[in-house]
C-alpha cells in the first residue's frame, strides 16, 4: 500500500521561508514523477509545481516561479518544497502526489493525473 507523508508547513510572516517535505512509501519513488498541489479557503485545488522521475525537469505555475523550487531525494523517497518571498495569497494546505503511472509526466498540472496523494499540511501567511 503507497503512503504519502507531508509536513512542514506552520505559521510564516510575509516574505519569510518555509521547506515542506513528502516522503513516500510502498511505491518504487525514483519512478515516478511528483507534484506539490494547493488549495486555499473555498476554493478549488491548483497546481504549484512538478518535477520529473529524475529530477530533471520541474514546472511551475506562474504565480510561484522564482520564489518556489522543487526538489527530490530519491535516496531517501523525500519530495522537496522550498518556499521563499511568501505571500499571504500562498496560504492553503499544500499536498503532494504519486504521479499515476511509472516514468509518466505528460499531465503533471492536472490533478487527475497522481493517484495517490498526502494527507496535506497547511501553511499560513500572516501579514
Amino acid at each position: 500500500q503507497v503512503q504519502v507523508v507531508e509536513s512542514g508547513g506552520r505559521l510564516v510572516q510575509v516574505g519569510g521561508s518555509l521547506r515542506l517535505s513528502c516522503t513516500v512509501s510502498g511505491r518504487t519513488f525514483s519512478s515516478y514523477a511528483m507534484g506539490w498541489f494547493r488549495q486555499a479557503p473555498g476554493l478549488e485545488r491548483e497546481f504549484a509545481a512538478a518535477i520529473s522521475w529524475s529530477g530533471t525537469t520541474t514546472y511551475y505555475v506562474d504565480s510561484v516561479k522564482g520564489r518556489f523550487t522543487i526538489s527530490r531525494d530519491n535516496a531517501k523517497n523525500t519530495l522537496y518544497l522550498q518556499m521563499n518571498s511568501l505571500r499571504p495569497e500562498d496560504t492553503a494546505v499544500y499536498f503532494c502526489g504519486v504521479e499515476r503511472r511509472p516514468y509518466g509526466f505528460e499531465k503533471y498540472g492536472w490533478g487527475g493525473g497522481y493517484d495517490v496523494w498526502g494527507q496535506g499540511t497547511q501553511v499560513t501567511v500572516s501579514s
